[in-house]
């Protein structure tokens, strides 16, 4: 059936959204695509919805060629079984809670691990139920502190997630594979740039965990990789001890004052003039900085958190909130710093850290030998050669500090670039941590008891409308692969008089008939504006009929090369089928 646009509800914007950040958005909501409602949660409109229905379909073909089997659970949820797995607490302030008339406790399910493990072990009770692989495609819900850039991050969200079930952990390799090549497939399919890396599970659990990242300046994940092969979010990197450093020839820690010097570059520069070395200047690695935190646990409790690393790296929020999660980080304040009378602010060392029994956590280069220069625990004091292990405690080590280009890959693949990413798939083996929390098990060939193991496997399936636009739209709008195109072929009739809006009716039936999806302009517009709109709009091949066919000739262009040919009226739909690859 031929769409028409004299009667689709749809709406072009001339002008950008207040709130759009990232060319996706701007367009999605220029070219009629999504409308806002609230913050992070958008209506789709017709236009919109046809993509994402595309998306989704590819997405079910490739799952369906696994085996897998679709199931759909409702979005509004009971607590208990996310209180069994302590999630109810884990998620923090991102779950939407609710309470009914009841008084009973519920939420709105941000995904549903819990849920899929409940139905299986309803329904397996033996080895010969599986393996077994289910998913669905669901509305999911998390309160995000920040949405941002439309329909990439928001507060509501269509998912795709998919979990194994497997007696042990060969069976859950080979299900973890089956699922990780099908994603390669489903992204293939999709048409825009990506990579898989190595991530972390977060609150998710689980191990063997990968990230499919579509590749994109405006990506809120940052991934390194090396001309080696290795790849990784940065939340997943982590850099190996370095190797232990003979301390036996170093001098005794002296404190030194050092007036006027609570930052790194000030501090180097009054070693240099106060105190200098023998061998050579001081620099900022040689410093260890102390950097102050508060962690807020789910249950409410805040603890102090201090990390030290060398003066010249900084601390990256995004790697220590995944290494402390489900805790939150949140500034310590000077309030904080009343608290603790052996803390000089700007002057703060091991020391005084231990006498405040603030837990400590060292960056991966200060190990047991290697010598520091940092805060004496008084302000307007440092100490020189403060030695790791003999002078104070090495006992935790995480590795949270901001990546730089160059730095070298933890398997020794060579350097690290650094590129920005949108995370469209996550792929974990989460284990037995979801059986073992609700009671999975089934009867092996032996007749004992085994526990389940599980793996989990999610697509942000609106978000790949996001992430597809984001790669192909370019400056006059929207530039849909044909995949996942709302419509195949636009016609536009461009001109006045009756045989223009005749043959291009007859164009758009004729190629409806050949199974070709069409969008028929037969608006009382401008030219200009329905060219206009036919760029905004994004559909693969628009088919002009306008001044050429006074000739008897039709235009055919190419949204995405913006090239155009004239062809015989004749044989326009036999092109505009062979373009297609019809």
């Amino acid at each position: 059936m031929i769409t028409r646009m004299s009667h689709f509800f749809l709406k072009t914007l001339r002008e950008d959204p207040a709130d759009a950040e990232v060319p996706s958005h701007r367009w999605l909501v220029r070219a009629g695509y999504i409308r806002r409602v609230a913050p992070g949660i958008y209506s789709w409109l017709p236009l919109g919805l046809r993509v994402l229905q595309k998306i989704e379909e590819i997405v079910r073909e490739e799952m369906n060629a696994i085996g897998a089997q679709e199931v759909l659970f409702p979005a509004l949820l009971p607590a208990d079984p996310y209180k069994a797995t302590n999630r109810w607490t884990d998620y923090g302030d991102n779950l939407f809670r609710l309470v009914d008339r009841k008084d009973a406790d519920m939420l709105l399910g941000p995904t549903h691990e819990e849920m899929f493990t409940l139905m299986v072990k309803d329904q397996c009770s033996s080895y010969k139920d599986l393996p077994l692989a289910l998913y669905q495609i669901q509305i999911k819900y998390r309160d995000e502190a920040r949405p941002r850039a439309g329909i990439l991050r928001g507060r509501e969200f269509v998912m795709k997630d998919s979990y194994s079930f497997d007696m042990d952990k060969a069976g859950l390799d080979a299900s973890y594979a089956e699922h990780r090549a099908a994603y390669i497939r489903i992204f293939d399919r999709l048409g825009f740039e990506y990579v898989i890396v190595q991530a972390d599970s977060g609150a998710m659990g689980g191990s063997a965990s990968e990230e499919f990242l579509a590749i994109s300046p405006n990506g809120e994940d940052t991934f390194v990789r090396s001309p080696g092969g290795y790849a990784a979010n940065v939340e997943a990197v982590r850099r190996p001890l370095a190797a232990e450093a003979d301390a036996s020839e170093v001098p005794a820690a002296e404190v030194h004052e050092t007036p006027d010097s609570p930052t790194i570059d000030a501090l180097v520069a009054q070693a240099n003039a106060l105190f200098p070395r023998a061998d050579r200047e001081w620099v900022a690695h040689d410093t260890l900085k102390n950097v102050l935190f508060n962690l807020r646990q789910p249950d409410g409790t805040v603890e102090a958190l201090a990390i030290g690393l060398p003066g010249d790296r900084d601390v990256d929020s995004t790697r220590l909130e995944a290494a402390v999660s489900p805790a939150e980080l949140e500034p310590f304040e000077e309030t904080d710093f009343a608290k603790y009378p052996s803390l000089a602010k700007g002057y703060i060392g091991p020391a005084g850290l231990k006498a405040a029994g603030i837990r400590y956590l060292l960056d991966p280069e200060v190990v047991p030998g290697t010598a520091w220069l940092t805060g004496a625990d008084k302000s307007g004091y440092h100490v020189i050669n403060l030695v790791a292990g003999r002078d104070f405690d090495v006992e935790e080590h995480v590795d949270v500090a901001v990546l730089r280009e160059g730095d070298p890959a933890p398997d020794g693949s060579g350097p690290l670039s650094l590129a920005r990413g949108i995370e469209m798939g996550h792929i974990f083996q989460l284990g037995t941590k979801y059986a073992d929390a609700l009671g999975l098990k089934v009867l092996d060939a032996d007749g004992k008891l085994q526990t389940v193991t599980m793996g989990s496997y999610g697509i942000g399936v609106s978000r790949a409308v996001a992430a597809v636009a984001e790669a192909t739209c370019d400056e006059k709008g929207l530039c849909w692969p044909r995949a996942v195109a709302p419509f195949d072929v636009i016609v536009l009739a461009t001109g006045k008089g009756d045989e223009i809006a005749q043959t291009a009716e007859k164009l758009a039936v004729d190629l409806d008939a050949a199974g070709v999806n069409v969008l028929l302009d037969d608006r009382k517009a401008s030219p200009g504006v329905k060219f206009k709109d036919s760029e905004i709009l994004g559909i693969p091949t628009s088919l002009v009929v306008g001044r050429a066919l006074a000739d008897g000739n039709v235009e055919i262009r190419d949204r995405k090369s913006g090239q155009a040919r004239v062809v015989p009226v004749s044989d326009a739909v036999a092109e505009v089928l062979a373009e297609i690859g019809r």
